[in-house]
């Protein structure tokens, strides 16, 4: 819908028409975050900011953003201790999502409870060392102390069986996969093209980055699969389909050439 847009207002664009794709934008993320699936949300949201960005929204008005993001990130860590007491109501955000956050600045507040994923799957990515423990052979993931081994937590799985030189390759392969869209994109024929295999690559590399990032510790836990690797029908077909998308555009693209 946002590629459409601004492939309509081609050589047109001004400050209003950013403005309409942001409300186009937060019409859908409002309606998925109050199921409540802020997870589901915050990865719609991301998707179509980076249709807005490659479309050419000034840097002044990202600089702002990332800074200010990235002060109340500080704020959160610095502030746990008193914001994360029991007693503390937070504003927007859910009591549940709020132990999210809290668990992640400190699980070993509740081991066995709220933090009990995060340490496990930590565990399992160190007991793996250099070479893992071999396919099918990691105690932590057969033992079934990772939760959602097979989804969510399939990252942790593979760094316990394969160590830290499978989880490099893994990371080479979605590198790989993610400067090849980009590529397609660069070399699309049309805005409208550009912009959705920009937005689609990206994505990828949303899923990829918080999937692992949760696992590891750095993120919150949310329901993010890892793209081709964890189990689950619907994310295969929908990703599938986007790689679909680029193949296509790649495909267009060359016969524009020939």
């Amino acid at each position: 819908m946002l590629a459409w847009w601004f492939q309509k207002r081609e050589g047109l664009l001004r400050w209003p028409d950013f403005i309409a794709a942001f409300a186009l934008l937060l019409l859908p993320f409002l309606l998925i975050a109050k199921q409540p699936d802020l997870g589901t949300g915050i990865l719609v949201l991301a998707a179509g900011l980076y249709v807005i960005f490659f479309a050419g929204l000034p840097w002044k008005l990202i600089l702002p953003a990332v800074v200010l993001a990235a002060s109340g990130a500080a704020a959160l860590v610095l502030s746990e201790d008193r914001i994360c007491e029991p007693d503390v109501t937070w504003p927007v955000l859910k009591e549940y999502q709020k132990h999210r956050i809290c668990t992640l600045l400190d699980p070993s507040k509740d081991p066995l409870g709220k933090g009990f994923h995060i340490i496990q799957g930590e565990i399992a990515i160190g007991s793996g060392g250099l070479t893992g423990k071999g396919f099918m052979k990691g105690t932590q993931t057969h033992l079934e102390f990772i939760p959602e081994r097979t989804t969510d937590f399939i990252f942790a799985a593979f760094g316990e069986e394969f160590g830290l030189m499978g989880a490099l390759a893994l990371l080479v392969g979605f590198t790989a996969l993610i400067l090849r869209g980009l590529m397609i994109a660069s070399d699309a024929p049309t805005l409208f093209t550009r912009l959705m295999a920009g937005a689609v690559t990206l994505s990828f590399f949303t899923y990829v980055f918080v999937n692992m990032g949760m696992v590891s510790g750095i993120l919150p836990v949310v329901g993010v699969p890892l793209p081709f690797v964890s189990y689950g029908g619907t994310a295969m077909v929908t990703l599938g389909l986007s790689l679909g998308l680029l193949l296509s555009i790649a495909r267009v693209r060359k016969l524009v050439k020939t």
